[in-house]
């Protein structure tokens, strides 16, 4: 499995995050970016990628920011990885087994794809079936188990002042 781009890390956080905010209500980027310390500038790139993907809505203008487009429980986990690191397989069969010394001549003895792209595309496929079973909701779920009580004082606080 390829490794997941830092930006699918600060998209779900902040996905996360404005799953929090009051209906109606937005976030600005740059309250996103000192949420998570992450400079304002990287942080947008991924904020224009979930918009692009049509799982943000992006206000613009002095009182703008930034809310979900879709209810958390309509947003799979495979929604913001592909909207960041895009849809294409981590694995890439490059056909070496047509190299070297056990090469064939015959280009018909390679008519059916490589055993081993065809298991890991199999492998690859599990874990995106994984992640689409898995929505914004579950995380937001998962934090109210598991972020201990100052800590969602804190960051609820935050998002009430920062949010327009």
């Amino acid at each position: 499995m390829r490794r997941l781009g830092d930006g699918v890390e600060a998209a779900l956080h902040c996905a996360l995050v404005l799953c929090w905010l009051e209906p109606g209500k937005v976030l600005p980027g740059k309250s996103l970016a000192e949420m998570h310390g992450l400079s304002e500038s990287y942080l947008l790139k991924h904020m224009r990628a979930l918009t692009e993907a049509g799982l943000v809505e992006a206000l613009p203008g002095p009182r703008g920011g930034y809310r979900l487009a879709r209810r958390p429980s309509e947003i799979t986990l495979l929604d913001i990885v592909e909207a960041i690191d895009g849809k294409d397989p981590a694995f890439t069969c490059k056909e070496i087994r047509r190299r070297g010394p056990g090469k064939s001549k015959d280009p018909c003895a390679y008519k059916t794809d490589c055993f081993i792209k065809r298991r890991m595309l199999a492998a690859e496929e599990l874990w995106r079936q994984s992640l689409r079973a898995q929505t914004l909701s579950d995380l937001a779920q998962d934090g109210e188990e598991l972020i201990d009580a100052e800590s969602k004082r804190t960051v609820a606080a935050f998002v009430r002042e920062a949010q327009r």
